[in-house]
């Protein structure tokens, strides 16, 4: 038995080579891809040799730590069928615990693992260079190497048992998305980071944390015996306790696999319910899929969000010609961005045109209505900041300036909700209809339209004045200000939020009529 699951795993390997020129075609770049990276880290590794202990370790541990968590979260992302699911092996009626062994042995036999392993074995050779132990470094090797298989076969279980086994690519997204606002300032914020021969402290503290996780401390423990730190027996015995718990968790998941009945297979279709498989079925759900569906497909909206990140951007240029420092003018185009990404929706009702009857006739909610509505802009202007914050912040030079940054920020953006909440359905004015040019607006008769643009934008601007005041204190006299300057934002535009949706929720319950007449009339 164990021959045939290993035979299977080869034959899996390296039968990917065929297929339709196409696939071979993809397959042999990928693997150029992956021999290019793995060659590169391996000679990066080498390069270290002369460098000093707490430099290595910095570097391992962060990479190592990476890596791992790689493993974890690619079965969640890649949604591929795992052609080691012991639910494959169910009707061959094999002992449990045999079969258990010989699936996390045949998992080793990968093309992602033996990278691995070649990065493992050069960093393993770098330490030995520093004076570890040959036995400590071969630890290390196979202590990391095995975390990150049974990481995989686990997660990837795991996966199969609570996640659709063909994602749609609005669920992958999201899961991008999400590693994106977490990836992207995170590194940022190192490659700021000046290390003029030494580890930064900020750099020695993350990695003296990470050394006693899971993730980190199979890569940690053989840096921290050559550096004689005291946290090396403990970061060792993480790193076996995570092995085991890893290992029973294995032992689970395959009893649990082969006593559940395995789900029908389905495939990946262009055509399909889209959003409205990945929204939760509920009335605000259903908001939120359809208005996902028109942000990201009708021009009138892709539009406007283009205009954003250009508008922003030009702001720098009349403060560079009057002569203002580019550190000080770079913080000034994010929390533009953040304003206009709260009033972003300020008139978005009357974009449904005739449409905005199916939420009136069925009985819906006004909460339903407004939490949905705003759930496209959430996925656009978190991420969007989450990124350019740090930007903003590195190019200013000062990252004890970051809280009252995310505080203004958030201050601008979710008040600019909760007041866009209030004006879409009390003052919708006329706007092109679904087809037409995005740069063609109808005639009006009123001020009605100018009038509801600018009291969003004023009021956003106006109850952000408390964490506006303390981030300018923070950037001429006190830093101390950045933190109640943090607060003071997320209090304020968290409870206009809070306010704006359940005031507009109010007023779309009693203004449904009204509503219709101004779809119809427009």
């Amino acid at each position: 038995m164990a021959a045939y699951v290993l035979r299977l795993r080869v034959a899996l390997l390296f039968g990917a080579l065929r297929g339709d020129r196409g696939h071979v075609v993809r397959t042999v770049l990928t693997l150029v891809v992956v021999a290019a990276a793995t060659v590169a880290a391996c000679w990066a590794l080498l390069t270290l040799s002369d460098a000093d202990t707490d430099v290595v370790l910095a570097v391992t541990v962060l990479g190592g730590s990476a890596v791992t968590l790689g493993f974890a979260l690619a079965p969640l992302i890649g949604a591929t069928n795992d052609p080691l699911d012991p639910r494959r092996f169910a009707l061959l009626a094999l002992p449990r615990l045999p079969l258990t062994a010989v699936l996390a042995v045949a998992g080793l036999i990968s093309v992602p693992l033996f990278a691995l392993l070649a990065i493992a074995i050069t960093d393993a050779i770098v330490w030995g260079e520093h004076g570890v132990a040959w036995p400590a470094a071969a630890a290390g090797v196979v202590v990391g190497v095995l975390t990150c298989a049974l990481l995989a076969r686990v997660c990837m279980a795991v996966a199969s048992l609570f996640l659709r086994e063909r994602r749609s690519r609005e669920l992958s997204g999201l899961f991008l998305l999400a590693i994106l606002v977490v990836v992207v300032p995170v590194g940022v914020f190192f490659a700021s980071l000046e290390w003029e021969g030494a580890v930064p402290t900020q750099l020695a503290e993350a990695v003296s944390a990470l050394s006693l996780t899971p993730v980190g401390a199979a890569w940690a423990f053989p840096g921290l015996f050559a550096s004689g730190n005291s946290r090396a027996v403990m970061s060792l015995l993480v790193a076996i306790g995570t092995l085991v718990v890893l290992g029973l968790l294995w032992v689970w998941v395959v009893k649990r696999l082969l006593t559940t009945t395995e789900r029908p297979a389905s495939v990946r279709e262009r055509t399909g319910l889209g959003w409205f498989a990945v929204a939760p079925g509920t009335p605000g759900g259903a908001v939120a899929a359809r208005s996902l569906v028109y942000w990201f497909r009708d021009r009138r909206y892709v539009v406007n969000v283009l205009v954003i990140p250009i508008a922003a951007a030009l702001t720098v240029v009349p403060l560079l010609i009057a002569g203002v420092p580019l550190e000080l003018a770079a913080l000034v185009p994010v929390p533009f961005a953040a304003l206009l990404l709260g009033w972003l929706p300020h008139n978005d009702l009357a974009y449904d045109s005739t449409a905005v009857w199916m939420h009136i006739a069925s009985g819906m909610r006004g909460m339903s209505d407004r939490v949905g509505r705003l759930v496209p802009v959430l996925l656009i202007g978190i991420p969007l900041l989450a990124v350019a914050v740090p930007v903003a912040i590195s190019l200013h030079g000062r990252w004890a300036l970051l809280p009252a940054m995310v505080g203004v920020c958030a201050s601008l953006f979710f008040a600019g909700l909760g007041l866009s909440s209030v004006s879409s359905v009390a003052a919708p004015y006329a706007v092109s209809r679904p087809g037409e040019s995005p740069f063609q607006q109808p005639q009006r008769t009123g001020a009605g339209g100018v009038a509801s643009q600018g009291l969003v934008l004023l009021g956003a601007i106006a109850v952000s004045v408390p964490a506006l005041w303390c981030g300018w204190i923070a950037l001429t006299t006190d830093i101390d200000a950045a933190m109640p300057a943090l607060w003071a934002g997320l209090a304020t535009g968290i409870g206009v939020l809070l306010v704006g949706v359940t005031a507009g929720s109010m007023i779309f319950t009693r203004r449904g009529g009204r509503l219709m007449e101004f779809a119809e009339s427009t």
